[in-house]
């Protein structure tokens, strides 16, 4: 029967799936289309993130991201290759859909306008900022003439003016966008809507207001979730930083050898030109030179040749520096040197200038100075018997090389990052459904699995059953070895409890037989056991109900209490009958006796507490016994304790007991009168009673007279 359970419900996801996989292509689908009749229309919107919204909001953020990340995989075929790099915002678009609707922006048309403000946002603004980093200020595109025309109407700068143009247009567009879904997510019914939600649940699906609590339960550190999050994102990140660093660098690496052959292909053209045998006439005649003329508009045709080449110009290398063959003018920059000047060697070349002076060749040399950033490629020019003359040189501008590398870094972050997030979307989507929310469900239900009855009991074993999980792993095995571990415990919990409320009651049948037996060796204190022990239990449950002394008092407290007062006269047991008995007065040697029963049933209860070590109630019966004769005054016995030295149970019994000695006949007095002893007991407040605990006896006066009226019919 389980295995066909699970079967079907297996065979419901996987039907539940193939309809999300139908609605995600569709969803892409509708982001080619609405980008399609954009562009055909010639409308000033993209309509690009459509059928991203739509699948976020009706099924969630897994298949919302990758609609929106494949989405951009496809225009590559129709919007070139540079469509993928925005993969990452229509990723984030759906996010942030899943988000919104989750918490309804898509039910109330009022919050559909925050919602497309706070698209718009990702779609224009964080899509603003990628595209400078990519393009800079993009001169062309849907946006290109609002961004000018801001531009040149104010004072901001061309970014913030690019940003502005590109918000703006995309308010509008997620307006559009946003309408549509609302429409259709209005039309469709809620029955329709809800096949197409895929929440993978492998167990019985559980509310969002237990999965919250769930997640806000306590853990010590780190909650399994944040873990697994934090493992896939190093590794994640990890392995993004390392392909985008590797690339960066080979792409970095690949450019510098690029602009390293272009200039060395300079040189060497520009060397070929050069009359080797006439470079000295080139030096002192400079453009009346025959052939000097020609010879400069060849070089200045090869410098015009690529826009990364800065600047071209032959020296003449000798001790005293470079001596000016060809120097190229420069438009915007300072005139060029003339034929014959001498310009200092610049420092970047120092370690070359021996190989220089003797003709040999050097290799291409990067400078960073008041040029610029250059690399610089020097060609011997020979004369025609071989000897280098001169050097025919090309300076590439590397400036190039830096706006190109960002707009590399960026395409790659851009690119990875909307891999990485639908990574982390299929990783958690994943472990939440596979392993969190099932470990979560035990634990959460294990923590409610409460030894207060056999209703509560069973109810809660049976939470545990209807879990259902069926993850058919590991996880599966512990959700089956749990379910048969709680039931049991549930079945040794039963008999465990029924033994031990078995023993609890003869061991408080074994206190009052005990208590009995030395209560009635004095033949005059009648149920003084029973009535001192209704009396403390009163006075406990008066003390909770005023939240006083609540540091000690609790309901368990309370039972130690009721559970030892019979206790707090057993040191009776070592005084003689002639002096427990007497008609009359004590003696002081008699009293002295008498007195000494304080300490006695201390010793007493404290050898039974050797056998029963962990006892509270006996710990709590030893100082009932030993002090319940102190008076808060510090005038009490047997030791002269005074106010909170005395522990709090013996100033709860010392009341009791003093009451129930008032209003009892004994062999030396007459019983008082109820309200004369309550007046008494009011009296003795702060002198032989706590105050606290006095106040409390006197104004419970109907609930202590019913217990003494209760005994007294008996």
């Amino acid at each position: 029967m389980m295995q066909l359970k699970k079967a079907v419900t297996e065979g419901v996801m996987r039907h539940r799936l193939g309809r999300v996989i139908l609605l995600s292509v569709l969803g892409i689908l509708l982001n080619i289309l609405g980008s399609n009749v954009a562009e055909v229309t010639g409308l000033p919107i993209y309509l690009d993130s459509i059928g991203t919204v739509l699948i976020a909001a009706m099924s969630g953020s897994l298949p919302g991201v990758a609609v929106g990340f494949f989405t951009n995989i496809f225009k590559i075929f129709t919007s070139g290759f540079s469509s993928i790099y925005y993969g990452v915002i229509n990723v984030l678009i759906a996010l942030l859909t899943s988000y919104l609707s989750k918490r309804g922006f898509f039910q109330k048309l009022y919050k559909t306008l925050v919602a497309v403000l706070a698209l718009a946002f990702v779609g224009g603004g964080i899509g603003s900022v990628l595209t400078w980093f990519l393009f800079g200020f993009a001169n062309e595109g849907i946006t290109a003439s609002l961004a000018k025309k801001i531009y040149e109407s104010s004072s901001m700068s061309l970014f913030v003016s690019q940003f502005l143009a590109d918000y703006s247009i995309d308010v509008i567009d997620k307006l559009i966008t946003v309408v549509i879904v609302f429409i259709i997510i209005k039309v469709l019914p809620n029955k329709i809507e809800e096949r197409f939600r895929y929440d993978g649940w492998q167990q019985r699906p559980i509310p969002d207001d237990i999965i919250f609590a769930m997640n806000k339960g306590g853990v010590r550190r780190i909650s399994l979730r944040t873990k697994i999050l934090l493992l896939l994102t190093v590794a994640s990140l990890l392995v993004a930083i390392v392909a985008v660093l590797i690339g960066y660098f080979l792409f970095k690496r690949a450019t510098i050898d690029d602009h390293t052959v272009l200039g060395e292909g300079v040189a060497r053209l520009a060397a070929d030109v050069i009359d080797g045998n006439r470079v000295d006439e080139y030096l002192t005649e400079g453009e009346n030179a025959e052939g000097y003329r020609e010879t400069e508009e060849v070089l200045y045709r090869l410098r015009d040749g690529s826009p990364d080449i800065k600047y071209v110009y032959v020296y003449k290398i000798e001790e005293d520096g470079c001596h000016v063959v060809f120097d190229l003018d420069v438009e915007g920059e300072e005139e060029a040197a003339q034929p014959g000047e001498v310009i200092p060697f610049d420092e970047g070349f120092s370690e070359y200038i021996p190989s220089l002076l003797k003709g040999e060749k050097i290799p291409s040399v990067i400078t960073n100075d008041s040029y610029g950033w250059l690399l610089t490629a020097y060609a011997p020019v020979y004369d025609s018997d071989g000897h280098c003359v001169c050097y025919a040189a090309a300076d590439i501008s590397m400036t190039q090389l830096v706006t190109e590398s960002h707009s590399f870094l960026a395409k790659q972050i851009s690119l990875f990052t909307g891999f990485f997030i639908l990574v982390m979307a299929v990783g958690l989507w994943l472990a939440d459904y596979g392993i969190i929310y099932p470990v979560n469900s035990m634990a959460f239900t294990a923590k409610a699995f409460a030894y207060n009855s056999e209703e509560v009991m069973e109810e809660n074993v049976d939470q545990i059953k209807k879990l259902d999980i069926h993850t058919g792993d590991e996880i599966e095995n512990l959700y089956g070895a749990f379910t048969k571990t709680t039931a049991d415990s549930m079945e040794y919990v039963q008999d465990i409890r029924s033994k031990t409320e078995m023993i609890a009651k003869m061991q408080s049948g074994l206190i009052f037989v005990l208590a009995d037996m030395v209560e009635n060796r004095d033949k005059v204190t009648g149920d003084h056991i029973k009535k001192t022990s209704a009396y403390v239990e009163l006075i406990g449950k008066k003390l909770k109900e005023r939240g006083l002394y609540t540091d000690y008092v609790t309901d368990e407290y309370i039972e130690y209490l009721r559970d030892s007062a019979p206790l707090h006269d057993v040191g009776k047991i070592t005084i003689s009958d002639l002096i427990l008995n007497k008609n009359g007065k004590l003696t002081d040697e008699e009293y002295a006796i008498m007195k000494s029963h304080t300490s006695a049933g201390r010793k007493v209860i404290e050898q039974v507490m050797e056998k029963v070590p962990d006892s509270q109630y006996l710990r709590m019966a030893a100082n009932m016994a030993n002090f319940h004769h102190e008076r808060w005054d510090g005038t009490g016995y047997p030791e002269g304790r005074k106010g909170d030295e005395i522990p709090l149970s013996a100033r709860i019994m010392t009341i009791a007991d003093v009451f129930d000695a008032l209003v009892s006949r004994r062999s030396y007095k007459e019983p008082f009168t109820f309200d004369q002893a309550m007046k008494m007991i009011e009296e003795g407040a702060g002198t032989h009673f706590d105050p606290v605990i006095a106040k409390v006896f006197v104004e419970s006066w109907d609930d202590v007279k019913k217990i003494a009226d209760d005994f007294s019919e008996d």
